[in-house]
């Protein structure tokens, strides 16, 4: 899948904009996914997930 975390399966959530007055617009609010090597392999991994990573491991 293309805008999911390989590590904790987030992904995408749906939302609404609001106008003035209160007419809904669908959105998308997307996570912040990173390219990132780990042990030599490719990953899309979201940025909560790196920060919790280096957290372990330092």
């Amino acid at each position: 899948m293309a805008k999911v975390c390989e590590i904790c399966g987030r992904g995408p959530a749906k939302g609404a904009s609001r106008s003035h007055s209160n007419i809904q617009t669908k959105k998308w609010r997307h996570i912040n996914l990173q390219s990132k090597n780990i042990n030599g392999k490719k990953v899309r991994i979201c940025s909560s997930c790196l920060k919790t990573k280096y957290k372990i491991k330092t």
